[in-house]
């Protein structure tokens, strides 16, 4: 496994994969978190794996999930997998995820994650289907 292996980041600093307060595991400040956020910290390639996500999400009675990410075969779809055994809806962006993983490879491990995801554990969709049917949803109540 390469949890805490070194690594270097693209500005040439040291980082380390899946180690806090690093490149790797730092918020993109167009997305930094605002005031009542809730962030969670993974040390590991599923978020539900040693945090309290599950018990937050419980809390506030959310059951459907939706998932953006760098590396759709190995964090998202770790997440994605521990979402449904948890019984909850996952639905992956697919405009929304990447993968740098073997990206110039004859076949895309983005696709086969993909693939994986809509046959036994959630759903695909574009980002601008599911803001329109939020926008419409809002308008509605």
């Amino acid at each position: 496994m390469n949890v805490g292996r070194g690594v270097t980041a693209p500005d040439g600093s040291k980082s380390g994969i899946l180690v806090r307060d690093t490149w790797n595991t730092a918020i993109v400040s167009e997305l930094a978190p605002k005031p009542g956020d809730v962030v969670i910290s993974k040390h590991r390639y599923s978020a539900f794996f040693e945090t309290s996500l599950d018990s937050i999400l419980r809390a506030r009675h959310i059951d459907t999930l939706v998932f953006t990410g760098a590396t759709t075969s190995i964090c998202v779809e770790s997440t994605v997998r521990d979402a449904t055994f948890r019984d909850y809806r996952p639905v992956v962006l697919r405009d929304c995820t990447a993968e740098p993983i073997a990206a110039d490879a004859p076949r895309s491990n983005h696709e086969a994650s993909l693939l994986a995801i809509e046959l036994p554990f959630g759903w695909t969709a574009e980002s601008d289907g599911v803001i329109a049917a939020l926008e419409k949803q809002r308008r509605a109540a």
